[in-house]
């Protein structure tokens, strides 16, 4: 039960990384298209076409393997922490329109629920991290 609760978190992650960076690149034109509609400059919209699908997939990679899965839990507080916080802007209203480039199924998420569901996978990573921790005292201990 301990090795299942151990590995919840990265599972968890991996497949949430795993799923929105592949969605990303499976429909690159649909997901162009989005960044181009969100409230950032036509170059940054460009560069983030590549750099987010890029950036979910090495968080993913790096999830997989213990040496650096504390850096794939902190990459993934990071990141969503980033989401959140634009999610939270467009909820608050604070944007003339409400862009959204999310993958598949969360597209179909109102901004409340996007938000809480990311609130959630910041606490899933900061479990990771937690548990990460724990792991490396015993090794040195």
């Amino acid at each position: 039960m301990e090795k299942l609760v151990n590995t919840l978190p990265n599972f968890t992650l991996i497949m949430l990384w795993t799923y929105t960076g592949v969605d990303k690149l499976l429909r690159f034109r649909e997901s162009s298209r989005a960044f181009h509609n969100q409230t950032f400059p036509a170059q940054l919209a460009e560069v983030l076409s590549y750099v987010v699908p890029g950036v979910e997939l090495l968080i993913a990679l790096l999830l997989l393997f213990s040496v650096t899965r504390w850096w794939g839990y902190l990459g993934s507080v990071m990141l969503l922490t980033v989401f959140t916080t634009y999610v939270g802007l467009i909820w608050a209203g604070a944007f003339p329109r409400v862009p959204c480039n999310c993958a598949g199924i969360l597209e179909s998420l109102g901004w409340a629920e996007h938000f809480a569901l990311n609130v959630i996978c910041i606490g899933v990573a900061v479990w990771g991290i937690t548990i990460e921790g724990c792991r490396v005292e015993k090794l040195e201990g």
